[in-house]
């Protein structure tokens, strides 16, 4: 199943800008003069209260202030959730977002009905400067079986192979880039710049320089006969690329995103995207511009069998 009923999400208590993220994260801006983390609970609990309205399971945990974690509002980093039961801990760039992994947030999954039958850490990998951040710098189609990912610092090409194979997807690797001031400068996650839903994808084929590569991944998703929805780079810049196909316990289908993402839209991009599902959109502007991360970010797909 490529779309999730339930999702994770984890309430902010002390998000700000951080400046180990911000080393390569080239969405990130520093905001000195504003009551950032109240405003971006803010956001948060408007952002929950939209995706609940539509009948979305959302499990929200709360953050701790010791230790300092300014982007745990981003679980989608540090864990996945598998129908098979796994679930997998990743190795992260910035040492303040290791001390994310919470096993008590595991055990917070479990008390909401999910079996939870393997966990596989490899956070280990931090001690080689080897990072994967789970489906921010992976992208799953489930059905297909193929995970798509563009090389970054926070994607080791060798890493992301050997996930493929244990897992049984089919590597799709590629390079992709943004301006940044007069510089060309690799994507830091490969969310921000795909998302792939159950028939359609959003892309921006613009980030891909390599004509080659930009061409086996067109090949790749049209042989999955998934339409694709291209996006300019412009487009990316407000977070277009970042959103996050899920569905209700009645199987309606929402494509989620920023307003921000959706108001660059044009409205022939809507109306593809509303042929398919209906679209959610909420205000992020704080999280987006101190995080550089938006709304798939913000969310953990929690895919686990449920206890009978």
């Amino acid at each position: 199943m490529q779309t999730a009923s339930t999702v994770l999400m984890v309430e902010p208590i002390a998000f700000g800008y951080n400046a180990q993220t911000a080393q390569n994260n080239y969405f990130q801006v520093e905001q000195k003069d504003a009551d950032i983390q109240t405003k971006a609970l803010e956001e948060f609990n408007s952002f929950v209260d939209k995706l609940k309205s539509k009948g979305i399971n959302v499990i929200t945990v709360k953050d701790t202030l010791d230790p300092h974690t300014p982007d745990s509002i981003f679980p989608n980093n540090w864990v996945s959730f598998h129908s098979d039961g796994k679930v997998v801990l990743y190795p992260m760039f910035a040492p303040n977002r290791r001390v994310e992994r919470r096993s008590d947030i595991l055990e917070i999954i479990k008390d909401n009905g999910f079996e939870i039958t393997e966990i596989d850490d490899l956070s280990h990998f931090e001690d080689q400067d080897r990072f994967l951040e789970g489906t921010g710098s992976m992208i799953f189609d489930h059905e297909h079986k193929i995970a798509y990912g563009s090389v970054s610092l926070r994607l080791d090409e060798e890493l992301f192979r050997q996930f493929c194979q244990k897992f049984g997807f089919k590597p799709v690797v590629f390079h992709s880039y943004q301006n940044a001031g007069d510089q060309r400068l690799p994507i830091y996650h490969t969310n921000v710049m795909m998302c792939v839903a159950d028939k359609f994808v959003v892309i921006c084929l613009d980030c891909i320089d390599d004509e080659l590569e930009r061409e086996k991944v067109q090949e790749v998703i049209k042989s999955t006969g998934k339409e694709i929805i291209e996006i300019s780079e412009d487009q990316l810049q407000q977070f277009a690329g970042n959103m996050l196909q899920v569905q209700n316990e009645a199987g309606d289908k929402f494509l989620v995103m920023s307003e921000s993402a959706y108001k660059s839209l044009t409205p022939a991009q809507i109306q593809n995207i509303e042929k398919y599902c209906e679209i959610i959109y909420s205000d992020l502007n704080t999280i987006e511009t101190n995080g550089g991360g938006s709304a798939r970010c913000m969310l953990a797909e929690v895919f686990l069998p449920k206890n009978i």
